[in-house]
């Protein structure tokens, strides 16, 4: 990302743009976006455009979950996501969950560039196609 992009709370009018970003990505979960106004969701706009967007939910006191995450094909290796879970994280420090693919590798070394470890593994945790989940954590 560069000085001309930020990272924003997601409005209404961001839906149309997070729903064309999610169904892009084949990693991410494809859950109705409506649905994610109700947590924490974050987007990263570039130049007007949202580029990226991430959602994450409060599980307890001092502990969020990564619900989703996605960035635009012509964002990718950008920054994009490496900015959203560090603007979540600075906003809510304390101990954060995310899955992520077993097959996911890319995802993996995000995750762990940003100081996620592996805590566990979920068999058969997705499906289409089935797969087991890395389950990684961080205390910032």
């Amino acid at each position: 990302m560069d000085e001309h992009s930020s990272v924003r709370f997601a409005v209404t009018a961001d839906l149309a743009e997070i729903a064309a970003i999610q169904a892009g990505c084949e990693a991410a979960s494809q859950w109705a976006v409506e649905d994610y106004l109700r947590y924490d969701c974050r987007v990263a706009v570039c130049g007007s455009r949202v580029a990226g967007f991430l959602v994450t939910r409060q599980v307890a006191e001092g502990e969020r979950e990564i619900l989703n995450i996605g960035v635009a094909v012509e964002f990718r290796s950008r920054g994009v996501a490496s900015a959203l879970v560090r603007e979540a994280l600075r906003q809510s420090p304390g101990l954060c969950f995310l899955e992520v693919r077993e097959s996911n590798h890319a995802a993996q070394r995000l995750y762990e560039s940003l100081g996620f470890r592996p805590a566990g593994i979920r068999r058969n945790y997705y499906t289409g196609p089935d797969e087991a989940a890395i389950v990684m954590r961080i205390f910032s």
